[in-house]
């Protein structure tokens, strides 16, 4: 079964038989002279790609055909396969070569440019890529292209980390069409955000967090570092109050927001506070987080009989590994001597377990790992990596 770049090269082939068959009419013989045929590279190259062999068969199908006025399309084509497969050296090689021809429009040179800058872009040389992206921005009379140019622009200067450049770029057209931009945008603003609290700008990084929030209501980190904000200047109810958020515009980070807000309420020396919060974090959703920590409130105030209750009944309606393992700790703190060493067995398996899993997730590609990034290494995704649930999880 052909896989999507075999069927790319497949939907070239047929193009450019249909070229070459037309340059061929173009040019045929007499009758008496009898029919010519297609090219014989074009066969070969068929063949090539009928054998799943696509080196050889782009290789053969860009030699059969000559560039002209009717070709050029599948040149862009077949330098764009090239590009798809890694090789965007050859890639360039073919759309600097178009380029150099005077027969190309204005809008195929619009077009070979625009494809030249992706080349560049994929080699990592981002500025002759930005040069040629800008200007087809500023030149080329073509809506669709435009945008295209701007949105390789966009991921140029993100990769550069330039993010005031993204966000001049992008907003506020492809802010409005584009989802994906639009993610990005609101954490290029926490980017710009984080930069001004570690030059000790809160209100500037405030500024850029409400504009954050505007473009992604539910930007978890521009409402974690507005909580951030509030913890510098000694806000602590604000802290709490601005955590709780998180829990509405992605429930998924409520482990996360749980240490901070109790780290919030002892600074407040408010206990009292901190276990109604918790009871009533527990009764809307049972993060095991949330349940150890209540537990340890409890083991505190009335012994390790109440928190051994509290796990105890949780466990049985939600399974945890976590909760299984501080459950054993308890169960050492009240073991006989004889019955210690059982336990604390069990919880150095457990808590081998608990070592090797990963804490989140990207929920795009799936990569696994124990930091949490706001934007996924490996698919750049932003938003996209979360805290990982269930039986292993939260």
């Amino acid at each position: 079964m052909f896989d999507p770049l075999l069927l790319a090269l497949l939907t070239a082939a047929i193009a450019i038989g249909w070229l070459l068959g037309r340059h061929e009419r173009r040019h045929a013989r007499p009758e008496n002279q009898g029919p010519r045929t297609l090219s014989r590279d074009y066969f070969v190259g068929l063949n090539f790609l009928l054998n799943e062999q696509p080196d050889q068969a782009i290789e053969t199908f860009t030699q059969a055909l000559e560039v002209n006025s009717e070709t050029i399309d599948t040149h862009i084509a077949l330098g764009n396969l090239f590009r798809l497969r890694g090789e965007a050296d050859r890639a360039v090689r073919i759309h600097q070569n178009l380029l150099a021809r005077p027969a190309l429009s204005t809008l195929q040179s619009d077009q070979v440019q625009l494809e030249l800058a992706r080349d560049f872009f994929h080699l990592g040389v981002l500025d002759r890529a930005e040069r040629l992206a800008r200007a087809v921005v500023e030149n080329t009379a073509n809506q669709e292209m435009r945008q295209a140019a701007r949105r390789l622009l966009v991921d140029l200067f993100e990769r550069e980390q330039e993010w005031q450049a993204a966000l001049d770029i992008a907003q506020p057209q492809l802010i409005r069409q584009d989802e994906r931009i639009q993610r990005a945008a609101a954490h290029w603003l926490c980017e710009l955000a984080a930069i001004d609290i570690d030059q000790g700008s809160p209100s500037l990084a405030r500024r850029h967090l409400k504009q954050a929030l505007s473009i992604d209501e539910q930007c978890v980190r521009a409402t974690w570092l507005l909580a951030d904000i509030e913890h510098r200047a000694g806000r602590y109810r604000d802290e709490i109050r601005t955590l709780k958020r998180i829990r509405d515009q992605d429930s998924a980070f409520t482990p996360l927001i749980l240490e901070p807000v109790r780290r919030a309420f002892e600074l407040l020396d408010d206990q009292t506070g901190l276990i109604s919060f918790l009871q009533e974090q527990i009764e809307r959703a049972p993060f095991v987080t949330a349940i150890v920590m209540l537990a340890e409130q409890l083991r505190r105030q009335q012994g390790t009989e109440a928190a051994v209750a509290l796990v105890s009944e949780q466990l049985e309606h939600h399974s945890s590994l976590r909760g299984i393992d501080y459950l054993t700790s308890l169960y050492i703190d009240q073991a006989t001597t004889d019955n210690r060493s059982h336990l604390t067995l069990l919880k150095r398996h457990t808590g081998q377990l608990l070592d090797q899993r990963s804490r989140f997730r990207c929920h795009h590609c799936g990569l696994e790992a124990d930091t949490l990034y706001w934007q996924c290494p490996r698919c750049r995704n932003w938003s996209s990596v979360k805290p990982i649930t269930g039986l292993e999880g939260e």
